[in-house]
């Protein structure tokens, strides 16, 4: 355990009880517990921070292009 974990460990211990298990759960979470983390490959990850940076700015689909995809799916 590094020594910022353990400083982290011995603080909590000093909250209520209620904090102390929305830090557990927080921690298990990000540890990957109940879902394994995912693993991007390089490719995803540039996908992902280019969508994160369309987002940024404002680009996002009409809602005549989102129609336009959901109906090759219909019925």
């Amino acid at each position: 355990m590094t020594d910022l974990l353990e400083q982290a460990v011995l603080t909590a211990r000093n909250l209520p009880a209620e904090r102390q298990d929305d830090l557990a759960r927080m921690m298990l979470s990000y540890a990957g517990y109940d879902e394994p983390v995912i693993d991007l490959t390089p490719e995803e990850e540039a996908d992902l921070i280019e969508a994160q940076a369309e987002m940024e700015r404002g680009e996002f689909a009409t809602d005549a292009e989102v129609e336009a995809v959901l109906s090759k799916f219909r019925p």
